[in-house]
């Protein structure tokens, strides 16, 4: 039988962390449910979703859509969609049949990658290899989660790019729809016509939008995420800060125009799982900052509670601290007294997903 292979490659970098991981979760079970009721894709799809951050890593191998169960998805730190590319290319390799004298290999393999961020790694080797080798014989469709993705850049790589232009809840959910509908025409166009090139659904009345990859784009920032550690259980979380943009009374009524200035807002604290959080990330790099002064809120601890979740040790590294004003730094176990920040605030490092 000719298998229709679909594989997710999905970025669960820093900046994924709390409501977007969650609706991807539960967005893919809905996708595996609905194909489920479609005796055509139970027919031929087979389904693949390997996870990057800084690493890439397997969390579901090929398998018939009847026995597919989604995975639960980890956070890693980074970026790195060359070696994401990479992976996949190696894992096609291995597991898809090619056609030879004697029987017919497997139909084009759909390739849904989503990703709300720019590489932290070099992609031009990885690039290439995939445009030699396997663009001819691949269907990429590249999705944009919001604005933060260079989608100049992702159009080396597809001809397919489009962005989901709002991330909430209902937009996540009509974007799985249009996943699904997408998967269940391009079933019945391999089985019905044996024509394998991808058959996108309509996006008409969702907040998806086709991107000409050809014109350059603006690359919007709208996460700044901070890694810590809690002082009681010494578990690592991750502190999420979504930008806003405000008009600045004070210097609009100095220049006599409109002036607006941004900053970041706390959108919430999340406890991560430490093992896979270091197996999935990326050491060494540029490491960009941010000053305390453009940071909005203070949030508490997710591991254990404590009042003060973003307290700031002169390693340079966040923790939490409670009621206790005596505290010790889990990071590098410098004890002391909690004292406020200066005026000019601390530069803190960011990660780098």
């Amino acid at each position: 039988m000719r298998r229709l292979s679909i594989y997710f490659l999905v970025d669960v970098s820093e900046s994924m962390v709390g409501t977007s991981i969650e609706q991807v979760q539960d967005g893919m079970a809905t996708i595996i449910n609905e194909l489920r009721t479609d005796p055509y894709a139970l027919e031929t799809a087979w389904v693949s979703v390997i996870a990057f951050a800084g690493k890439a890593k397997m969390l579901s191998p090929l398998e018939e859509l009847y026995k597919f169960y989604p995975p639960k998805f980890p956070i890693g730190g980074g970026t790195s969609l060359g070696t994401a590319l990479n992976f996949l290319m190696d894992e096609m390799d291995h597991s898809l049949q090619k056609t030879t004298i004697e029987v017919k290999g497997d139909w084009k393999p759909i390739i849904f990658l989503f990703t709300d961020g720019n590489p932290t790694d070099s992609v031009d080797q990885a690039f290439d290899r995939w445009n030699n080798k396997y663009r001819r014989h691949c269907n990429l469709i590249v999705v944009s989660i919001g604005d933060n993705v260079n989608t100049q850049l992702m159009g080396r790589i597809s001809d397919n790019v489009l962005r989901l232009t709002e991330t909430n809840a209902q937009s996540f959910k009509e974007f799985f729809k249009w996943v699904t509908a997408s998967i269940k025409t391009s079933s019945v166009s391999v089985t019905d016509a044996g024509d394998d090139d991808v058959k996108l659904a309509p996006i008409n009345g969702i907040n998806l939008e086709k991107v000409d990859s050809e014109k350059p784009c603006v690359v919007d920032e709208n996460f700044v995420v901070l890694l810590g550690r809690c002082q009681t259980t010494d578990k690592p979380y991750l502190i999420k800060f979504a930008k806003r943009i405000q008009k600045s009374e004070m210097m609009s009524a100095l220049f006599d125009l409109p002036q607006f200035v941004s900053s970041y807002k706390l959108v919430g604290a999340y406890p991560i799982n430490g093992v896979e959080y270091k197996e999935l990330s990326e050491t060494g790099g540029r490491q960009q900052k941010i000053n305390t002064q453009e940071l909005i809120g203070q949030p508490t601890c997710p591991c254990c509670g404590n009042q003060f979740g973003m307290v700031i040790c002169e390693c340079g590294n966040i923790f939490c601290v409670g009621e206790d004003a005596h505290s010790k730094c889990p990071w590098c176990g410098l004890e002391g007294e909690l004292s406020q920040v200066s005026g000019s605030g601390m530069d803190l490092n960011r990660t780098r997903g």
